[in-house]
């Protein structure tokens, strides 16, 4: 036999389970039944409960039209309002922040298991009493986009607002719980004035900088790749164009400035090991010399005499040929 000395209400996230049906609610009140009346009474239960949504046509169970009424029932609850935190509060913040989607289409696979991932950790964190900020925004500034919009003889704002409205009801038919009262998008002004005016106090204050440089060029696409967005065979990852190299002016940051600051942060990171080996890699501190070859005989009319070269193996310049 098995008591019941406590019936409670389980609150799950915003939505709240009772532990007791109503077939089982008089057995429940008088504190004693058998697994087998518990078992047989949820049976019961299920097909009065679920007899509304089986398809009478196939006898299985219309998941599309469950969710249609759930999904509903959520929208149509008013969340939470807004206020000023806490002291307290403050100290029980959690920010769950996932990588911004590219609008160029619509989601895919890789995209409900990295959304499924942040959904379950914001989830989580507000289930034990965290002030969850989960935001959604896209990726949405790019000349891929234009690229796109162009082939198919639309405007690339109406082509990224598009996808942008097809994702976003992707995303909410899986249910993930973003904070879309937070949502951005990249290619609105009311965002990238700020990207802009961030770039502009790095000009003023000699952050940033512009020179020649070689770049990884894609023909087709009509724009720069970083070496990630080339294959080993030398192909652009997104048009399959045989990659060029280029002179072109590009801006810098002086990163390099604070090489040695990132890499000692990198440390106080509770990161996985391989994961502070690439964003080392990617700072790049070398330490070496930098020395001159002469050039013999000179090159008329040249900018400079010699040529300028950093190794940080100088013990083998004596092997230079």
């Amino acid at each position: 036999m098995l008591r019941l000395h406590r019936l409670r209400h389980h609150a799950v996230g915003r939505h709240v389970l009772a532990p007791c049906s109503a077939l089982t609610r008089n057995a429940c009140a008088h504190g004693t039944f058998t697994a087998r009346q518990l078992s047989t009474s949820s049976a019961r239960l299920a097909q009065v409960k679920f007899a509304h949504w089986i398809d009478k046509e196939t006898g299985k169970l219309d998941t599309a039209k469950l969710e249609t009424k759930w999904k509903t029932r959520w929208a149509e609850a008013k969340p939470p309002v807004r206020k000023p935190l806490t002291a307290a509060e403050i100290d029980r913040l959690f920010y769950v922040l996932v990588m911004f989607p590219y609008p160029s289409g619509v989601l895919h696979m890789g995209h409900v298991r990295v959304y499924t991932i942040s959904d379950v950790l914001t989830r989580f964190h507000r289930m034990r009493g965290k002030h969850v900020v989960s935001p959604m925004g896209w990726d949405a500034f790019g000349l891929p986009a234009e690229n796109a919009a162009i082939e198919r003889s639309i405007a690339p704002a109406q082509w990224t607002r598009q996808n942008i409205a097809t994702m976003k009801d992707q995303l909410s038919r899986i249910l993930t719980d973003f904070d879309w009262d937070r949502e951005l998008a990249t290619c609105d002004p009311a965002y990238y004035k700020w990207t802009q005016h961030i770039f502009l106090q790095l000009f003023k204050n000699d952050m940033v900088y512009r020179k020649d440089a070689v770049v990884n060029w894609d023909p087709i696409d009509q724009t720069v790749l970083a070496n990630e967005q080339v294959d080993k065979d030398g192909r652009s990852w997104r048009s399959g164009a045989v990659v060029e190299q280029r002179k072109l002016k590009q801006w810098f940051a002086r990163i390099t400035r604070y090489a040695q600051d990132l890499l000692d942060d990198l440390d106080a990171l509770n990161w996985p090991d391989h994961v502070k080996s690439m964003q080392a890699n990617w700072i790049g501190r070398s330490e070496g010399a930098e020395f001159e070859f002469a050039l013999d005989p000179p090159i008329p009319d040249a900018q400079s005499k010699a040529i300028s070269v950093f190794t940080s193996r100088a013990d083998t310049l004596f092997g230079v040929s």
